[in-house]
């Protein structure tokens, strides 16, 4: 038979862990660069955009910009949603229920 007091004790630790990984989540930061350093964007772990570089050789070349400057937010993006992720199953004790 299930015992719901221990199911309240085990959302409230789940709850308490959540919030410190969103706490330490915005402590850390994730930078990605493109077009050889030209384009730097850096990231906390919430997803919040935290600084941009932009070479002042771009300012004339438009299409160039807006290349390096996707490349570099996609790259960001997807540190961030993988350290996510990383976290999200250190959580469940290391069980992926993505991996093959």
């Amino acid at each position: 038979m299930l015992d719901f007091s221990q199911f309240g004790g085990l959302l409230s630790s789940l709850q308490e862990q959540i919030k410190e990984m969103e706490n330490k989540s915005k402590e850390t930061t994730f930078e990605a660069k493109s077009g050889g350093g030209l384009v730097k964007v850096k990231f906390n772990g919430a997803g919040e955009l935290l600084d941009i570089f932009i070479d002042d050789g771009l300012l004339e070349d438009k299409e160039a910009l807006q290349i390096y400057l996707m490349s570099a937010l996609n790259e960001a993006y997807k540190q961030v949603e993988d350290a996510r992720k990383n976290a999200a199953f250190g959580m469940l004790g290391g069980i992926n229920p993505f991996a093959k």
